[in-house]
């Protein structure tokens, strides 16, 4: 082989990333007896990373479930626009509603009646909201309708019935075809004063919408029958608007308005919930912060095994040095190393929290057996199951986040390998 070729070769041996320095990172990361410590040092940050990126990426996903099936069960039952009247009584609800369904973006209208009643059975009483509403709406909200467990909706209007969720149902001791006794304080006026009014309707369905504070609270009632019973006949409590967008509301207020045709009072969704959801909110984004310190923690686990794993091959850079090895390539060979630990644990982490969220409410299930405790009460977090909803967006920014601190964290003892003097280094060899 000639001069110019082995030369040639020579350069290309040398380039940034050369196969040398690959090989020699990767002895790096395997153990020896001698550098057992070391290597240990190197797993706990490997497990660090893993860990924290998977505990990360649960943590938000649940926090997206909860706000996404909180926002489901919410807006499957109450309307994204709320239309009250102002001055005068509903009593036109009918050509109001009429009128609102032609706007644009609008799904449909529901007049409702609603009242705070007492509904007492054979195992007790409790209070429940009673809203009055007809067949064809009820139908329209499959979140009710097409939930229902045993009953049914068909001649809802003429039954003169009622219909409550399975957590009010069973705490009342009730199924269907029983009577339950409704008691509201305003009732008929006597010489003697108000006399609270109660009369018994048999339940005619027993539905499940899977959120605790609605399964366990809400009664729906013909609206016929609702009006007779709270002594509003002829008029309405307000008109439910629902809306092809939700997240809309803000440009359709102004047209509901106009729409309805006489003064009215209109609140959307976001008005109504907005302690909740913003409650919410900032919960997610401390959880977000608080879990982000775990690989940061995890990050500077690296480090200190990568300055220990430096400070022990400090002969082996020095003759590298002497061999012709540049500075930058012994820098490379030390990021290298500590990189792989952060970019492999971030990927495993990414995995392990991609299995958990698939299988989140089966794994809930398991340790509730195992422990004979309810780690997810409906009554303390509304919905009957644990949700998960992985964001593509928001895990990708996770993982990238991880790999950042990962390679920050292996900058500072690459540079100091780089700095290593061989004289100093081969003085007392």
């Amino acid at each position: 082989m000639s001069a110019g070729a082995k030369a040639t070769q020579r350069k290309g041996d040398t380039r940034p990333f050369a196969g040398f320095e690959w090989m020699l990172a990767g002895r790096y990361l395997r153990s020896r007896r001698r550098e057992t410590f070391i290597s240990v040092i190197a797993g706990f940050s490997f497990l660090g990373i893993m860990l924290g990126v998977a505990t990360l990426i649960i943590v938000m996903a649940v926090m997206n479930g909860f706000r996404a099936e909180l926002l489901t069960k919410i807006l499957g039952i109450n309307g994204h626009l709320l239309v009250q009247p102002i001055g005068s009584e509903l009593d036109d609800y009918d050509a109001v509603a009429a009128r609102l369904e032609n706007l644009d973006g609008v799904k449909f209208a529901m007049p409702f009646i609603e009242g705070q009643v007492l509904v007492s059975g054979p195992a007790g009483s409790l209070g429940a909201l009673v809203r009055g509403v007809r067949e064809t709406d009820l139908r329209k909200l499959p979140l009710v309708s097409g939930n229902v467990r045993t009953g049914t909706f068909d001649n809802f209007d003429s039954s003169n019935g009622i219909a409550i969720g399975t957590r009010l149902a069973r705490q009342l001791g009730v199924s269907v075809g029983d009577l339950v006794r409704v008691i509201s304080p305003n009732g008929n006026v006597t010489a003697l004063g108000v006399t609270p009014r109660v009369k018994a309707y048999p339940v005619t369905a027993v539905f499940e919408i899977g959120m605790s504070e609605y399964d366990g609270t809400m009664a729906f009632m013909p609206l016929n029958e609702a009006q007779l019973y709270f002594n509003q006949e002829g008029i309405v409590t307000g008109i439910e608007v629902f809306t092809d967008d939700p997240d809309s509301v803000g440009t359709l207020r102004p047209k509901v308005e106009e729409g309805a045709g006489r003064p009215t009072f209109v609140t959307d969704w976001r008005q109504r919930n907005v302690t909740f959801f913003s409650a919410l909110e900032v919960e997610r984004n401390v959880m977000f912060i608080i879990l982000t310190l775990i690989v940061l923690v995890a990050a500077l686990n690296i480090i200190s095994g990568m300055t220990m794993l430096v400070k022990d091959k400090g002969r082996d850079i020095a003759i590298l040095r002497t061999m012709g090895a540049t500075r930058g390539a012994i820098m490379r060979v030390f990021v290298i190393t500590g990189a792989s630990i952060g970019i492999v644990g971030t990927l495993a982490g990414f995995v392990l929290g991609f299995v958990v969220c698939l299988n989140i409410e089966s794994i809930r299930q398991a340790i509730s057996w195992m422990t004979r405790t309810e780690l997810f009460s409906p009554e303390l977090y509304f919905l009957s199951r644990l949700p998960a909803d992985m964001d593509s967006g928001e895990t990708m920014s996770v993982v990238v986040m991880a790999m950042v601190l990962s390679l920050l964290a292996t900058l500072y003892p690459a540079w100091r390998a780089a700095r290593l003097d061989p004289v100093e280094a081969l003085r007392y060899e």
